[in-house]
């Protein structure tokens, strides 16, 4: 993802001169994961042994529930699209409604790649939750980024929120989860994705993990995505906003692909969207990794907890706390799988 820039400059001249083909090979070359990336993430899954076969076809009633400890791959097709994933289902017993938590991968990730750079299924474990990696198709983005930008993947009942949003029901029903213990994650363009995914369906999804990645706003373009990406996103969005999902968010303050200031967009559409002011609390401390963070909570004057800020001092665009086992980790960071994971499962929906 470090090159991210380059890659879209480039390939957008090349457009320009009417050299589609070339540009598409420049954003594959620059996008695409490097061999002995993709051979460590593979053999880095913790339930390959276990993983069952592919089952394409549209989401269908009664299918059997995951085994504990499988790694399922298959492929999801509801009228606004077709999507492969990968669910993975906690050793355990096979009677509990669990939490179910959604990782969307950045651009060059494969879900296999994200779930072992994350260690998302180790954790699964040893707290008991069932978690969903829908994958990118390189038919949808070259690269296999999400494609947040897009207006038509920013609404409800439309392009990829859509396709997220029936996935995620899909596997509720297929891995007979607490539909009210139901969170979205992801990182870069996977973050973007997860904050506008979350924003379409409140009613769906209880709180929003997002690591290295730019807040909802008024991105309505690749340009403007640059833009943002850059920190040159200019103004947000104006007026009152909805009521924001719970957020926690991540971000390296050496990001040099998504400029560290995108983090505070998610405190700016928070303020636009309380009716009173925040109380906020500033910590800070050092991982075992010997990584200096800040952790910055603000809470409504009720005493809830509405947004968790951590800023890496000297991360880069990786995720935190991650294995070397996946591309773009930085092991010697705070785990954000194990702090996004304690900050979701404190919070379910009454239904």
């Amino acid at each position: 993802m470090a090159d991210l820039f380059g890659a879209f400059i480039k390939a957008s001249k090349l457009v320009r001169k009417r050299r589609p083909l070339s540009a598409a090979l420049a954003l594959q070359k620059a996008l695409s994961p490097a061999p002995a990336k993709r051979s460590r993430a593979k053999t880095a899954s913790p339930s390959k042994a276990a993983s069952a076969s592919g089952r394409k076809g549209t989401a269908r009633k009664n299918l059997p529930r995951p085994a504990p400890g499988t790694f399922l791959s298959d492929e999801y097709r509801c009228r606004h699209g077709t999507i492969e994933y990968r669910l993975y289902t906690p050793r355990g017993s096979d009677r509990r409604r669990l939490p179910l938590v959604v990782m969307l991968h950045g651009c060059s990730q494969t879900a296999t790649d994200f779930a072992a750079g994350t260690e998302m299924n180790r954790l699964a474990d040893e707290l008991g939750v069932l978690v969903l990696y829908p994958q990118q198709s390189p038919k949808a983005n070259l690269g296999r980024c999400w494609n947040w930008h897009d207006p038509v993947n920013q609404e409800r009942g439309k392009g990829e929120p859509a396709i997220i949003a029936g996935l995620t029901r899909h596997a509720i029903a297929l891995g007979r989860a607490n539909a009210s213990r139901v969170y979205i994650a992801g990182i870069s363009a996977g973050g973007a994705a997860a904050a506008i995914i979350g924003a379409a369906y409140p009613d769906l999804y209880v709180a929003v993990g997002v690591h290295s990645g730019v807040a909802r706003g008024n991105v309505r373009s690749l340009s403007g995505a640059i833009a943002a990406m850059r920190g040159r996103n200019g103004s947000g969005p104006t007026g009152k906003l909805p009521r924001q999902l719970p957020t926690i968010v991540f971000h390296g303050d050496n990001d040099r692909v998504v400029h560290p200031s995108n983090a505070g967009g998610f405190l700016t559409n928070l303020e636009r969207s309380t009716a009173g002011p925040l109380i906020s609390r500033a910590h800070a401390g050092v991982s075992p990794g010997g990584r200096h963070y800040s952790r910055r909570i603000h809470r409504s004057h009720a005493g809830e907890i509405l947004l968790e800020d951590w800023t890496i001092h000297g991360g880069g665009h990786s995720w935190s706390g991650g294995s070397a086992a996946g591309s773009h980790t930085d092991p010697a960071g705070p785990s954000a799988s194990r702090e996004m994971l304690r900050f979701f499962l404190s919070r379910r929906r009454f239904l």
